[in-house]
């Protein structure tokens, strides 16, 4: 019988906290994966075993009795290539992806056929960016007829403890090139440019903010047919954006391809807790409505990023644990809607939604 829930990366940041999570509802089923073993075995003490450890390199060839047992994989490791995923489609295993990675989702969409073929079900694009900025992008297509443009912005805060693969994800695309979805076409841009001023209302007041390659710019223009969009980045510190965005312009980003720049400027972020532990989303979305211009703001705000990308991604696990869903490949806006984890989001989160300047819904 299939009832393992394999979490790859289960030690890490975010990883960490959906396997502790997971255990409570499933104690003795959760394994936490990776080639450490070491600390797969400290992290199953502190949980008194309810998290077991699981040696697993998703490098090299996959045992195929870990996948035989496993009913779902969530995976909190960045890749390169699919055959680990292919793997868990051939042998039937549910599979989620806590991923911001706009060039890798896409692969994974391919083999869509092939999960269905074989009775499997994933899920992409979970956590705050993708993932909640996809739920709100939905609610705010929903409340209008014909959707011409949405933005979204993301204040991170710096006084929030944030893993080393989200600060090394982050600093490796200072100087990214992307592709974003613009009247229906796909247009180059580049990373902390095309600076947007946002309101977050009266807790965060006006940010600035910049490009960013969060997959979700990507995925909504094609699941909610949006023929624009896009997603910028800000912090909470207008300072360390402004920098940002200085490094970007001057050039100077492209020193951070050097190594040694890079570990040092990972290692001096991880090590940096100056400002807020809160967060913000901020959804803009412009259209029309009964043959009128229409705009719906959505509002976000929570405490510590990396636990809500963990809590989305126990609610979607323990959705796909506990009812049947279709088989094949999808993200997060085509099988669930921000109203299916109302219970746990009022309680970590406020959420506010307005349609042309109206409280239209709050969680």
């Amino acid at each position: 019988m299939k009832n393992k829930i394999v979490v790859v990366g289960g030690y890490g940041h975010v990883g960490t906290t959906i396997c502790k999570q997971l255990g409570e509802r499933y104690p003795g089923h959760v394994y936490a994966a990776g080639r450490s073993a070491e600390r797969a075995e400290r992290l199953s003490r502190e949980t008194g075993g309810k998290v077991k450890p699981l040696p697993l390199d998703i490098r090299n060839p996959t045992d195929s009795d870990v996948l035989n047992d496993a009913k779902l994989v969530i995976m909190c490791l960045d890749q390169t290539d699919t055959a680990f995923v292919r793997s868990c489609f051939r042998n039937g295993t549910h599979y989620i992806d806590v991923s911001a990675n706009g060039v890798f989702l896409p692969q994974v969409e391919q083999w869509g056929r092939e999960a269905e073929a074989h009775g499997a079900t994933a899920v992409l694009s979970i956590g705050l960016a993708p993932g909640l900025t996809n739920l709100l992008a939905l609610e705010a297509s929903k409340l209008l007829e014909q959707v011409h443009e949405i933005d979204i912005t993301i204040m991170l805060g710096l006084g929030d403890r944030h893993g080393e693969a989200a600060i090394a994800w982050t600093v490796d695309n200072l100087n990214a090139r992307f592709e974003v979805i613009r009247n229906n076409r796909s247009v180059a841009v580049k990373s902390f440019t095309d600076g947007r001023v946002a309101d977050f209302g009266a807790d965060f007041g006006r940010k600035k903010a910049y490009r960013f390659p969060f997959s979700d710019q990507q995925t909504i223009a094609r699941t909610l047919d949006v023929p624009t969009v896009s997603t910028r980045l800000c912090f909470d510190s207008g300072m360390v954006t402004g920098l940002a965005a200085g490094l970007r312009a001057t050039g100077a980003a492209g020193f951070l391809k050097a190594g040694w720049v890079r570990q040092a400027a990972i290692s001096g972020i991880g090590k940096l807790h100056y400002g807020d532990e809160r967060f913000a989303v901020k959804v803009d979305a412009r259209g029309s409505k009964g043959n009128k211009d229409a705009y719906v703001e959505c509002f976000l705000q929570g405490i510590r990023q990396s636990d809500m990308t963990a809590k989305v991604a126990v609610s979607i696990a323990d959705a796909l644990c506990r009812k049947d869903f279709p088989y094949g490949v999808y993200h997060i806006e085509q099988l669930f809607e921000l109203g299916d984890m109302r219970d746990w989001l009022a309680k970590e989160a406020a959420v506010e939604i307005r349609l042309d300047g109206n409280l239209h819904s709050t969680v």
